[in-house]
């Protein structure tokens, strides 16, 4: 999934899920509402992103070779390092600013669920703690 929101001066996407070849049909659709927004500043939120091939990595070069032929240009944060090194692999890494201090916010809400973590006498490699109480 891919969400646009705007600003008078920036541009954000926000991808979820996989951004890859079963999703590029989508791609032309979004390319032309950014391109047509005409913003200086493309950001793109890439925190839920849970893989991403070279057909994805094409579509955010196409998006931010459009914004740097205008003179604008293109962020991309929450990016894993697999998802950098594709960029890098195609050679891209040039097209974008990177938002190393961005950090992502949970994937979901604290539901107050136990958490499993490791216990202190080995006995078992997991056990529980309660989140409201920790």
């Amino acid at each position: 999934m891919i969400e646009i929101a705007t600003s008078p001066t920036t541009t954000t996407l926000v991808i979820a899920g996989d951004l890859d070849l079963a999703e590029r049909d989508q791609f032309p659709e979004i390319a032309a509402r950014v391109v047509g927004l005409r913003r200086q500043l493309l950001v793109i939120d890439m925190c839920r992103v849970t893989f991403m091939d070279s057909t994805g990595a094409a579509f955010l070069i196409s998006l931010a070779d459009a914004g740097r032929k205008r003179g604008g240009a293109t962020v991309i944060r929450g990016a894993d390092e697999r998802d950098l090194f594709v960029l890098e692999v195609c050679g891209a890494m040039e097209l974008f600013r990177v938002d190393d201090e961005h950090s992502c916010e949970p994937a979901a809400p604290d539901s107050g669920f136990a958490v499993m973590t490791s216990r202190d006498d080995d006995t078992s490699p997991l056990s529980h703690r309660d989140v409201s109480t920790a």
